[in-house]
């Protein structure tokens, strides 16, 4: 069978060739662990790792490569945020804010904190998945010890107010966290202009490798308090602990720098494709409906529901495409969509939704090829419901 068309970029992204040819000499001959400090193949490794941190540290425009700490990628990115932070404070209360949009990676580690006695006020979104920055402070009390809300939602493509919320966090005094996974290498960033204190990103999201992820730890004064999560060597001044994959580590950073240069150009096409697809739907079919953001949000995103029908019903007649239906990281939860059921949207709606992600290497004939095959689906679905309901009515 021919492959599918690939529509799924929030959930992992092809490897750009440019990246792997980058990486391939650290997997060969420039194989040495960076902490040896002994010999040539160690001083080699360690000097990538340097140049990668420097790179890296400019494409989100953070002022010291120090500020970058490496890690298997965004989930423990987020879970050494936000435990690190938490469990660094010496107070017997401690008190954290989130919104109930969050990936599972927050949301979790979040629950992980309760387990510890932490209190954890989660706040609601408007219909388009949008948190109001006075809520965050109004929620935020002598307790407080972190604010974590995500930058752009993989779901519904809404991308949060992170300048007024990161400016509720400093006039508070109060370290704010964010989840950049969807956010970094679509569109600008710059986390010293917004005021971010923890920015959790990875490579797979952005044309780079799995297992590769970095933590934006905010220099200076205040200090921000982290305590590890992982023991084993001090490596990374202390802060996370383990033989970094310099491979990976350098493919990283070409990957967010190509992402950085071909932004704006890409954003535009894939914005023109969104609505290519979106009118295709809408021209041809009653009943279709785009979740979440409408103005402002994720260039290639696109989640659409179908009245009276079920997504999981549509995806296996769809063979040909590969779509989803909300976040690889919660598809092993049969349970609805939490971001869409936060949005207030029917059952129906919820159970009915599709996650289109378009990419880099997503053209016009994908666009349309998709949306003549989702309105053939669509089309014979409802009509086989139709049939249904007759039958069942004799």
């Amino acid at each position: 069978m021919k492959r599918p068309i690939y529509l799924d970029h929030h959930a992992t992204t092809p490897l750009d060739p440019r990246v792997l040819d980058a990486m391939l000499p650290y997997l060969r001959e420039d194989f040495g662990n960076p902490a040896s400090s002994t010999h040539l193949y160690g001083w080699r490794a360690e000097a990538a790792l340097t140049d990668a941190r420097e790179r890296l540290a400019a494409a989100i425009g953070a002022g010291d490569p120090a500020e970058i700490v490496f890690t298997s990628g965004t989930t423990e990115s987020d879970n050494l945020a936000l435990l690190g932070v938490v469990r660094a404070s010496r107070q017997r209360r401690r008190h954290l804010v989130t919104s109930v949009v969050e990936h599972p990676a927050v949301l979790d580690a979040c629950r992980a904190l309760e387990g510890e006695g932490v209190e954890v006020s989660r706040l609601p979104v408007d219909a388009e998945g949008r948190l109001d920055p006075s809520a965050v402070e109004a929620a935020i009390g002598p307790h407080t010890r972190l604010v974590s809300v995500g930058a752009a939602n993989g779901e519904v493509g809404t991308v949060q107010p992170l300048d007024a919320i990161a400016a509720v966090c400093r006039e508070r005094g109060v370290p704010f966290h964010s989840d950049g996974a969807q956010w970094v290498g679509k569109l600008p960033v710059s986390v010293r202009e917004v005021g971010i204190d923890l920015l959790a990103f990875c490579a797979h999201k952005i044309y780079g490798p799995k297992g590769i992820g970095a933590l934006y730890v905010r220099g200076g004064r205040p200090r921000i308090p982290l305590q590890p999560i992982l023991h084993g060597g001090g490596h990374q001044a202390g802060r996370r602990s383990g033989t970094l994959p310099v491979a990976q580590c350098v493919g990283f950073a070409l990957a967010l720098e190509l992402c950085v240069e071909e932004k704006d150009v890409e954003a535009r096409r894939q914005c023109e494709l969104r609505d290519r697809l979106l009118a295709s739907l809408e021209d041809a079919l009653p009943g279709v409906w785009r979740n979440g953001a409408r103005e402002g949000g994720l260039p290639g995103n696109l989640n659409v529901s179908f009245d009276g029908v079920a997504a999981d019903a549509l995806l296996p007649a769809l063979p040909e495409l590969a779509l989803s239906t909300g976040s690889a990281c919660a598809s092993a939860n049969a349970e609805p969509s939490h971001v869409l059921i936060a949005l207030g949207l029917a059952e129906e709606r919820v159970r009915g939704a599709l996650r289109i992600g378009l990419g880099r290497g997503t053209g016009v004939e994908d666009v349309d090829f998709a949306a003549q095959r989702l309105i053939e689906e669509v089309r014979r679905a409802r009509g086989a419901s139709s049939r249904a309901k007759l039958g069942g009515s004799r």
